[in-house]
């Protein structure tokens, strides 16, 4: 039998894409390998957010060479599509594709099989209207995620992602409904909706919205835990926060962007919001949703962040009272605005700047986990670890606790009983 190994790189998006294209190798009789194994294919999908993903991106390319140098290298995803010419002049690099043509993959293995020339497939994405389907019925996780949506339409002035993905392509209803119901039917208990702009979702269509689609979900006979990935602030409309609050589907963590807690920043970051209506909008959802958990992003060392825009960043956050931060230095981006801005940041003060905001989510996770003692939640477990069972609870915090029998995959409800670390609870029958 055929082997296929396959490495991804980057955000959920790419998770997605990656178990997508191994489904259509297993139906055609490839068997799944370690990535640190001799494969017959090698599958690369490639990230481009930051330096660093390019830098990997290509440091696993020429380990798959490494690795067995007679199999085919594919490689896909963002990277691919902005610098094809720098992964074609990689030797040894079978098939190039972009953020395209992911569903006929096997078909570019198939044809670089008979002709042993290299297959470079990389279009132009500005100008795509349909959203490219990707089905998957399996995940090595109890969740499972579901793409919805593709491409951007915000051009925040630090982001490649609208030159590697194009503009809002949203996934039609009927597609994303059935493949919902088809995930909950083979037992998966939360589905994750996700995409380059989640609540993007709808910007393409003339009468269906994100609302509308959460509002359809929800019905989805047998669903027991909806969760969005992300989502702007500036989309959480009042029909949202309230369908959040009467659903018990739909979990009490929201993960919302913020990039910067200063306005000047945000304004160089074409952002479309200020603080003041960032924290308005975070103090009305708590109106809608009492025991909702904030996560956010931030990116540090932006060009002309000075120490007052730094500090204020610090401050904004604290006041907002995220319970973790995902912490980005800039990083600078071929042909974007901001890599053309005065005043770049140098990577030393980066260096600090996000340390200090590293030590800071760490300090916010602990004090919203000592929040937690005494309290009860529903767990959904993932994974053992050591003696204990390990899981997430609707608000997106960990707990571990002891059990007899096997819980993976199950939804409990777990009463917080103290925090070393992690969270302790016990299971309550």
């Amino acid at each position: 039998m055929s082997t296929v190994a396959i490495h991804t790189l980057g955000c959920k998006v790419n998770s997605y894409e990656s178990q997508a294209m191994l489904k259509e190798f297993v139906e055609h009789g490839y068997n799944e390998v370690d990535f640190k194994s001799e494969a017959d294919v090698y599958v690369i999908n490639t990230c481009t957010v930051t330096n660093t993903g390019d830098s990997k991106s290509r440091q696993m390319i020429r380990k798959a060479i490494r690795n067995n140098p007679n199999a085919i290298v594919c490689v896909v995803g963002c990277y691919s599509q902005i610098a094809p010419d720098e992964i074609e002049a990689i030797e040894g690099v079978s098939v190039v594709l972009g953020t395209q043509y992911r569903n006929q993959i096997m078909q570019f293995v198939e044809q670089y099989q008979e002709t042993k020339e290299t297959i470079i497939k990389v279009d132009n994405v500005m100008n795509l209207q349909k959203f490219e389907d990707l089905n998957i019925d399996r995940f090595k996780n109890t969740r499972a995620y579901i793409k919805i949506q593709d491409g951007c339409n915000n051009f925040c002035t630090y982001c490649i992602i609208p030159y590697a993905r194009g503009r809002v392509r949203s996934r039609i209803k009927e597609s994303v409904l059935e493949q919902i119901a088809t995930l909950v039917k083979k037992g998966y208990v939360e589905i994750v909706l996700t995409g380059i702009h989640t609540a993007g979702y709808g910007e393409d269509f003339e009468d269906y919205n994100f609302y509308c689609l959460l509002k359809d979900i929800v019905q989805i006979e047998g669903l027991k835990r909806l969760r969005i990935s992300s989502i702007e602030i500036s989309q959480l409309t009042k029909e949202i926060m309230e369908l959040i609050e009467d659903s018990h589907i739909i979990v009490d963590h929201l993960h919302v962007p913020l990039q910067s807690g200063h306005d000047a920043t945000l304004k160089r970051m074409n952002r479309k919001y200020n603080t003041e209506q960032y924290l308005a909008k975070i103090k009305e959802i708590k109106e809608h949703i009492p025991t909702v958990k904030f996560t956010t992003d931030v990116i540090v060392g932006f060009p002309g962040e000075t120490v007052e825009e730094f500090e204020g960043t610090y401050a904004f956050i604290q006041k907002v009272g995220f319970s973790m931060l995902h912490v980005f230095p800039y990083s600078i981006r071929k042909n974007t605005p901001a890599s053309k801005m005065k005043d770049q940041v140098n990577d030393q003060i980066k260096h600090e700047r996000t340390t200090r905001l590293v030590q800071l989510s760490n300090q916010l996770l602990e004090e919203t986990s000592k929040q937690a003692i005494g309290e009860t939640y529903e767990v959904l477990f993932e994974k053992k670890v050591g003696d204990g069972y390990i899981g997430h609870a609707t608000n997106y915090l960990q707990v571990v606790v002891e059990s007899d029998k096997n819980i993976i995959g199950t939804i409990q409800k777990v009463v917080v009983e103290s925090y070393d670390e992690k969270l302790k609870g016990r299971v309550v029958e």
